[in-house]
């Protein structure tokens, strides 16, 4: 396969781990023969080596000469080898591939992970573009240099910056902090669930003729029906049935789903207390309803995303888990001294999805497993941690469920005195879940314990943990992040469902589930930014094993992303 450009030099490098020098590019391109040229020049190269260098392809080319013995390949290595100089203006960027040109990877093929750079403190950059097909992942890799987590970067980590705060735009929504209104009566709790249906209902209301539960009741046997409803259960029937029962606010009216109707994917789908909108005929008694359709709230195929108007990136991580033994400080020193480069310059933004600190009492046999036992203790060392953030950095933070707050969903953002704690660059500590517009671009920050439940209730190639963000797309496709009740997901009843996704994001962004992963559905990128621990003792004994030290880098203006390892 001939290697006729930079780029393409580039690409196979990346492809086998490697970065390159941009004099090592431009004599691997101007080769004779310049796939054979790399092929030597990566072989020449230290096992332990992630740059190709001039002197391993003068190497290289050295070696063949000397294998050949033709008047005519002298000739060319000579030419090769003395190459001429380098010009910024043909070989501008060579070291990296395009941002507009990534290789693109399919997340569904059994190799769903890009490969890494070589060495153990290698970091990784991957590519998601903003043209990724709906429904699908769209991931590419490139090898990068390594940032020493100590400072040894190419530029002093108090390079001047030149961002201008001025032109910042951050918007907060759905933030319900000092807004609670539950008691836990059993009042309360009806208007969480009225206010659920009202709004996820007024979504469906423009697919389906619907009529309420009662007048359905009251039609006459054989006619064309249609019902919006929260699933009150779900069971199979003895013939491989299904028989859905669905609620509003006037009562229940069952809906028999034929196994021959060709909505089993569908019905696989269904969790409990979600809205669903179901159409049918009525048997001839009035008593039940034939579905011939089902359709969820979801989020519609032609949503238009929002972009910033100049070039700004967010950093979206999560789970940090300070205090715990299995913190990762070199990782997070190397990020954050990646932060301080000029290549980070446009980082203005941090968006942190929960767990900042390890907790205590969160598991069983927790407290064999943390550095600081204190939870106080905890956040002031979270804290330190995020002073080495640059200054000028915008960070928004939503608690998760190893936080001192409240389990129940929604959580509202940390007591006074944590946030007091927690002071460091101003930044802003909202709710979770919370609605967070970035100049332009509006990112669902949702810290994901939901993602559990989801998971263990739908087929595996729907939602398992190697790629969260399938589950994702569910709570996405039921425009609710928690929709089940009643299960490993606690609840907690105010006047207004704040789990509702009234409005449709540009960006979702969840941890908790410590995998990364990250794709596109119906124009929406969701992302599980994994995490910043090391695999625990419970970890290893529930089978989990963590994508930690990973950092996705969001344009702004273009919606793609760059994922980074620092680990």
């Amino acid at each position: 396969m001939p290697l006729e450009s930079n780029a393409r030099i580039v690409r196979e490098l990346a492809r086998r781990g490697y970065n390159a020098e941009r004099e090592a590019v431009t004599l691997l391109a101007g080769a004779s023969d310049s796939e054979a040229a790399l092929e030597s020049a990566v072989d020449a190269a230290p096992d332990d080596a992630l740059r190709i260098t001039v002197d391993h392809v003068r190497e290289a080319v050295d070696s063949r000469t000397s294998a050949d013995s033709h008047s005519e390949t002298s000739t060319d290595s000579e030419t090769i080898a003395g190459g001429e100089a380098v010009s910024d203006s043909n070989v501008a960027d060579a070291a990296l591939p395009s941002r507009d040109e990534p290789e693109e990877i399919d997340a569904r093929s059994p190799e769903r992970s890009p490969p890494e750079t070589k060495g153990s403190e290698g970091e990784e950059k991957r590519h998601v573009g903003a043209d990724s097909s709906s429904d699908s992942d769209s991931r590419s890799v490139a090898a990068t240099e390594t940032v020493d987590g100590r400072g040894a970067s190419d530029s002093p980590r108090d390079a001047d910056r030149s961002r201008d705060p001025d032109r910042r735009e951050l918007e907060v929504g759905n933030d319900m902090t000092g807004r609670s209104t539950g008691t836990g009566e059993y009042a309360d709790f009806v208007r969480t669930f009225r206010d659920r249906y009202e709004r996820l209902s007024k979504l469906l209301r423009g697919r389906v003729n619907h009529r309420p539960a009662e007048a359905i009741a009251n039609m006459p046997g054989g006619s064309d029906a249609a019902m919006i409803g929260l699933v009150n259960d779900v069971r199979s029937t003895k013939s491989g049935h299904w028989l859905v029962e669905l609620e509003d606010t006037t009562g229940t009216f069952p809906a028999l789903v034929m196994k021959d109707k060709g909505l089993a994917d569908v019905v696989d789908e269904i969790l409990m207390d979600e809205c669903v909108a179901v159409e049918g005929t009525l048997a001839d008694d009035s008593g039940i309803l034939f579905a011939d359709s089902l359709h969820f709230p979801d989020v519609p195929r032609t949503h238009r995303t929002g972009a910033a108007d100049r070039h700004v990136q967010a950093a979206l991580i999560s789970d940090v888990h300070v205090g715990s033994e299995e913190f990762m400080a070199d990782a997070w020193h190397r990020f954050t001294n990646w932060l301080h480069t000029p290549e980070a310059e446009p980082v203005e933004y941090i968006l942190l999805a929960g767990d900042m600190v390890e907790g205590v009492g969160v598991y069983p046999n927790q407290d064999e497993e943390l550095e600081i036992v204190d939870i106080y203790d905890q956040y002031e060392a979270f804290a330190e941690h995020l002073k080495e953030v640059p200054g000028d950095t915008e960070i928004v933070m939503i608690p998760g469920n190893h936080d001192a707050v409240r389990l129940a969903e929604p959580q509202p953002g940390f007591n006074d005195e944590l946030r007091s704690i927690m002071d460091v660059h101003d930044a802003r500590i909202v709710s979770n879940p919370a609605t967070v517009s970035v100049e332009g671009v509006d990112v669902l920050m949702y810290h994901g314990v939901s993602l559990d439940e989801v998971i263990a209730e739908l087929p595996e190639e729907k939602a398992s943990y190697d790629e969260p963000h399938k589950a994702m797309y569910q709570l996405l496709k039921k425009r609710h992040v928690a929709p089940q009740f009643g299960g490993h997901t606690r609840v907690a009843p105010e006047e207004r469902d704040y789990l509702v996704i009234e409005d449709v994001p540009d960006v979702f962004h969840t941890g908790h589930v410590h995998k990364l992963g990250w794709g596109k559905y119906h124009n929406v990128l969701a992302v599980n930014s994994g995490c910043w621990q090391a695999q625990t003792d419970f970890q290893k004994s529930v089978n989990i094993d963590p994508d930690a030290g990973y950092a996705p880098i969001l344009d702004l203006d273009t919606l793609e992303m760059t994922v980074r390892k620092f680990a």
